[in-house]
């Protein structure tokens, strides 16, 4: 299974990607909303845990790029704010499938992780 990490906070994407690659995931981990293009162009993933603030970049375009790249990947937004508690998130990504705290336990995302990509 291979899973993006797309994160403004080098700790905390590093925290998950201990965590999913002690699970048996193949990770990577991209901090700009280039370095998420160049990833989704090269490679195919079946989750992408997409922080809905990436700094001086738009989680949109991120997950609009990955919905046209790769429509079968499933996107689980985190954020430590409160932009789209109202769940319009869901509305505006059609690969959508969880929003989550950033502050989720590493065990828990993990788990919904391996979830979701075996979810058809």
């Amino acid at each position: 299974m291979n899973v993006l990490i797309v994160e403004s906070s080098k700790p905390l994407a590093q925290l998950w990607q201990r965590h999913l690659q002690r699970s048996g995931a193949n990770v990577w981990t991209a901090y700009t909303q280039d370095a998420a293009f160049e990833l989704l162009e090269t490679r195919s993933f079946q989750v992408i845990i997409l922080d809905v603030v990436v700094e001086n970049d738009s989680a949109l375009a991120i997950s609009d790029i990955a919905q046209f790249r790769q429509p079968e990947a499933r996107i689980i937004f985190v954020t430590n704010t409160s932009f789209f508690s109202d769940g319009s998130i869901f509305n505006l990504c059609a690969n959508a499938c969880a929003y989550l705290p950033s502050s989720t336990p590493p065990d828990d995302l993990t788990n919904m992780v391996h979830h979701y990509a075996r979810a058809p």
